[in-house]
């Protein structure tokens, strides 16, 4: 393969390592770093400029030489010539950081959500391709093996006739989360959208997950959106909450999340189906397959990292996992999250204060059933006989 033109930047070489920057390298970026520094170990990347507000210290550079260090992302882009850029910013500024980067022929991994916004995510999506650069989202889960073994089990029969899709996600996250950042538990913020929600932000994976295994990742893959928001703790955004989805093809996806879990455990999606059930754990990757007159199976599977997978995209070696029209069903849910009412707060004896890791956190009480029973009837809080839910009416969005 010769080198060309990767849009108005730069030449592309052939073959990595690639020149990368990476714009947000604190909080979630570190993940970043370190994942950098692995694949640059492997002589995939090469770290040529770090984009933060205050520059990273030699300690935290250990290993990764010295790129240049820049404020400004388009600045550093133009002087290091890089071919990749990891954006790991605020979710109002990934349109913008996106585009900065398309303009200058840089392609993208860019972190999930991808936008607080169908109008920012239309952006992005067009942005990217006008410009020709590859642009991979960074929702982890979609990158494992477990997902099209999950769909090849439903199709081939496995459990018989699919009967729907439940995802449960029960965290928590103390008072201090919620002070990371100005934006952090905020709808908008000084008249922009930011959607820091536990749907759309830290469980958005249970739901493009759940939506994937379905097999309608795309915008116009999803029918019909209800929603059922509220929050314990004293934000703007949900940190308890579910949604049903009705997709196109008929099929019925909820998923159930809170960030005020009693016991917290790990999120997972299940398969319904006639004749048994497949649960994924999908931080895991382990899969546990369910059939009437069967022992349970469990099984773990592979995944491939979304940076590399970009990387051996380039390279002409592999198609990309997660292009921003992948993520298309997902934002239709994030578009109605934002348009539903602001959540409702649910009274102080709902929940019940308990020592966090730094802070105190919420705990809403009997959440953590309630969020199984919504895995597993698909249904919503509301259905389910929450006393806080009662009454309250599901924003339904198309």
């Amino acid at each position: 393969m010769s080198e060309h033109e990767a849009g108005p930047g730069a030449a592309r070489p052939a073959h990595p390592p690639y020149d990368v920057v990476l714009a947000g390298a604190r909080g979630h970026g570190r993940w970043h770093l370190r994942n950098i520094r692995r694949l640059q170990d492997r002589g995939l990347v090469r770290l040529v400029g770090i984009c933060e507000l205050r520059p990273l210290t030699g300690q935290e550079l250990d290993g990764l030489g010295r790129p240049e260090q820049s404020a400004d992302f388009a600045a550093l882009l133009a002087s290091t010539r890089a071919h990749l850029a990891v954006v790991c910013t605020p979710i109002p500024t990934h349109a913008d950081m996106a585009l900065t980067a398309a303009e200058q022929g840089v392609h993208l991994l860019l972190e999930k959500p991808p936008a607080p916004s169908w109008a920012e995510f239309r952006r992005i999506a067009d942005g990217v391709a006008a410009a020709g650069v590859s642009c991979q989202i960074g929702f982890q889960s979609l990158g494992s093996a477990a997902v099209p073994a999950v769909r090849a089990l439903v199709t081939e029969g496995a459990i018989g006739k699919p009967l729907g899709i439940g995802g449960a996600g029960a965290w928590t996250r103390d008072e201090s989360y919620y002070r990371r950042a100005p934006w952090a538990g905020r709808r908008r913020l000084n008249g922009v959208d930011v959607l820091d929600g536990a749907l759309t932000n830290p469980l958005a994976h249970a739901v493009a997950t759940a939506l994937a295994l379905d097999g309608g990742t795309r915008g116009e893959d999803v029918a019909s959106v209800e929603t059922e928001l509220f929050r314990a703790n004293a934000i703007e955004a949900d940190d308890t909450s579910c949604v049903r989805i009705t997709t196109t093809r008929g099929t019925t996806v909820t998923v159930a999340a809170t960030l005020c879990a009693e016991q917290p455990g790990e999120p997972y999606i299940v398969v319904h189906g006639s004749g048994g059930r497949i649960t994924y754990w999908y931080k895991r990757d382990r899969v546990r397959l369910h059939r009437a007159g069967h022992e349970p199976t469990e099984l773990g599977y592979g995944r491939t990292d979304l940076l590399e997978n970009l990387v051996a995209q380039l390279a002409g070696r592999a198609r990309l996992l997660v292009p921003p029209d992948r993520t298309g069903a997902f934002m239709r849910v994030a578009e109605a999250v934002r348009q539903a009412p602001a959540p409702t707060e649910l009274p102080p004896e709902a929940w019940r204060s308990l020592p966090g890791e730094s802070a105190p956190r919420r705990a809403v009480r009997g959440v953590d059933g309630l969020v199984a029973a919504s895995a597993d009837t698909l249904s919503l809080y509301s259905e389910l006989g929450a006393s806080w839910a009662l009454g309250s009416s599901p924003s339904s969005a198309r």
